[in-house]
């Protein structure tokens, strides 16, 4: 196995912000709390390709909600990696819960964001059978496993990334 990558923890600073931002209901001590607890992800075994990520918080979603969730991390990747967030198994065959971006793609640049790189999950619990999911702050809710990729003979890319969703795009 080549190892490629390393997972760490976005300032305090910079996780209070998303934190309040996705639950401006809650305050800063619960920002602080959370932060403290945060998990570095993990693989579960030997064998598994997925690191488990752990929720900061606890969270329900009955079926048709959204959540937004600042999972505190952030990925140092490798040039020609790429780490592919996915719902976990388990949860997205029991509760249809998937990302709302289908699959979360973390490039390598994003670690050198304005924002750390800071992971950020939006889910929705899209069961069909009225199930509700509950997850407690240190549950598993997701997982990112690490691909290669390839780029074309011609490619010409130039820009520099400094942001999150449609940096790249001018949008």
């Amino acid at each position: 196995m080549q190892r490629i990558a390393e997972f760490e923890k976005v300032s305090e600073e910079q996780f209070r912000k998303d934190f309040l931002d996705a639950f401006p209901q809650k305050g800063p001590q619960e920002a602080g709390s959370a932060y403290q607890g945060i998990r570095l992800p993990r693989r579960a075994t030997v064998g598994s390709a997925g690191y488990d990520y752990f929720s900061p918080v606890d969270f329900t979603l009955a079926p048709g909600e959204t959540i937004r969730i600042p999972t505190g991390i952030r990925a140092k990747i490798e040039e020609g990696w790429v780490l592919c967030n996915f719902p976990r198994s388990g949860q997205g065959f029991r509760y249809r819960l998937q990302l709302n971006n289908t699959v979360g793609i973390i490039d390598s640049d994003y670690y050198f964001s304005e924002n750390e790189g800071h992971i950020l999950v939006k889910l929705t619990n899209d069961s069909n059978e009225g199930k509700v999911l509950e997850v407690k702050a240190g549950d598993g809710f997701l997982q990112g496993v690490f691909f290669p990729y390839g780029i074309t003979k011609d490619d010409a890319a130039g820009g520099i990334r400094n942001g999150g969703f449609g940096s790249t795009d001018g949008n």
